[in-house]
């Protein structure tokens, strides 16, 4: 019997489970796949919005601008990378109306140091913009993030303080117990608790319905993205919006924390909440606007990928109790990932009002070293581990320069990686320009010797993923 189950793996789950660890209670994160960060935390822009765009007094307003106050110092803590780059909205002729009704909102919703700034300045910060690009709302507080970072560094330090995750646990019915809750998943397991948080993403419509809640919807908004070679990362340095529309913020130029260059996401209303395919015509529509705004944008693409938002039919976050001792956060889109770590502040809030935790355990975890950092050491720092450690001086991954010592921490700390795409998301190791061409066949063998299981039993992303269908020597 567990005191809380939180439903859902990606950011806003995680921190909740982060948030919630240093109490005394029995807690368990279940995820319906292989993986934490597996959904629309693992596909987005990785951006944290100052606050301007949503609706004065809306729950987007409020939690982005707390959010984005929060991240820069949680990130510190556990050990993810974050990065305070600012941001434009560019405008061309006939936007300087839109451009300062963003400013004016911003300034009601709380964002700090906003400022409407003229085509000299925006030029001189950003000379790759389109030369037809006339003023810009300047943001300085946004940043950017790696978002599915973010949620494994909070689910490792919540592991390490007892909170239990299990993954392949989608849940399909919810029973109301004598003491709570009876959650049972498609696998046929099933947890009990007396608290329920409803994290689940584009399915928390679907979660909330197992206890009766239907007053509202959560339907899929498809966006696609390009990711640009590291030798296109310094063609801004700010994350470049145009002027956002009714579905959405628009195509976007940006900066990755990890050097990249990211392009998109177009927008469109789908119903299918698995389908993540890109089109030709989609990325064809991503590098249209990129080059819209920023025109000298090259196609040096490495991968592509689409991400499906969690859209809510009020038009704002949805936050609510869907039943006795059952929080539900649903169609939590942009800028979900902002807020995200308020919305777990709120969780905890929420959670020590109604009694579901109370007393703080002794010598909680807060921190975490970076998954990822041998390559940001100096040439004395290196020499220092690699003495306690060779297998921090072989290099596996040399796009990213991932080292062997960490992608077996990867496979080792909380939480494990158990795929390809696992480790991938832990150190970067397949993230490159080969995309894994090189250190796949390394990684799959580390995989498998981790889990002990044979080599060709080693899956990309879950059941079913097999990557190798045979040997091609040998008889064993």
């Amino acid at each position: 019997m567990y005191d809380i189950i939180i439903i859902g793996g990606g950011v806003v789950g995680a921190l909740c489970a982060e948030a919630l660890s240093k109490y005394e209670a029995n807690i368990v994160l279940l995820e319906a796949a292989s993986d934490l960060a597996a959904g629309a935390t693992g596909a987005n822009s990785g951006i944290v919005h100052a606050g301007f765009d949503a609706k004065t007094g809306s729950l987007k307003a409020k939690f982005n601008v707390r959010g984005a106050k929060l991240m820069p110092g949680l990130c510190k803590r556990l050990g993810v990378g974050y990065k305070n780059n600012g941001s434009l909205v560019i405008g061309f002729s006939g936007d300087e109306e839109q451009l300062a009704e963003l400013y004016a909102r911003g300034v009601e919703n709380g964002v700090k140091e906003l400022s409407l700034i003229g085509k000299e300045e925006l030029h001189a910060l950003e000379p790759n913009v389109s030369p037809e690009a006339v003023a810009a709302l300047y943001a300085p507080t946004a940043g950017i993030v790696c978002p599915y970072s973010l949620a494994i560094a909070a689910a490792g330090v919540a592991m390490d303080n007892g909170v239990g995750l299990e993954y392949d646990c989608r849940v399909t019915a919810i029973e109301k117990t004598e003491n709570g809750y009876k959650a049972v998943c498609e696998n046929g397991r099933s947890f009990e608790a007396k608290y329920i948080v409803n994290a689940a993403g584009l399915h928390s419509d679907d979660i909330a319905a197992l206890v009766g809640d239907r007053g509202f919807s959560v339907r899929p908004r498809k966006g696609e993205y390009i990711l640009v070679d590291k030798t296109q990362g310094k063609t801004v340095s700010r994350t470049v919006f145009v002027c956002p529309s009714a579905m959405g913020k628009g195509i976007l130029v940006s900066p990755t924390f990890d050097g990249n260059l990211i392009l998109g996401p177009t927008s469109e209303d789908v119903d299918d909440k698995e389908n993540r395919q890109t089109t030709y015509e989609g990325l064809q529509k991503v590098l249209e606007g990129a080059r819209r705004s920023v025109p000298c944008v090259r196609a040096a693409a490495i991968t592509s990928f689409t991400g499906l938002r969690a859209v809510g039919s009020t038009g704002d976050f949805i936050i609510r109790k869907s039943a006795d001792n059952f929080l539900t956060f649903a169609g939590i889109e942009s800028p979900g990932l902002s807020s995200a770590p308020a919305l777990a502040e709120y969780a905890e809030q929420t959670l020590l009002a109604d009694g579901a935790v109370s007393k703080i355990k002794n010598g909680y975890k807060t921190e975490r070293r970076p998954a990822k950092f041998m390559s940001e050491l100096s040439f004395d720092e290196k020499n220092e581990y690699i003495k306690k450690d060779p297998a921090y001086g072989r290099i596996v991954c040399r796009c990213e320069e991932v080292t062997e010592g960490e992608i077996r921490d990867a496979l080792e700390n909380n939480p494990p990686a158990k795929t390809v795409d696992a480790v991938k998301r832990r150190v970067r190791a397949g993230m490159g320009r080969c995309q894994g061409g090189f250190c796949s066949p390394v990684v799959i063998g580390m995989i498998a010797k981790s889990l002990n299981i044979p080599y060709g039993q080693v899956t990309k992303c879950g059941e079913g993923s097999f990557i190798t269908t045979g040997r091609t020597k040998g008889d064993q």
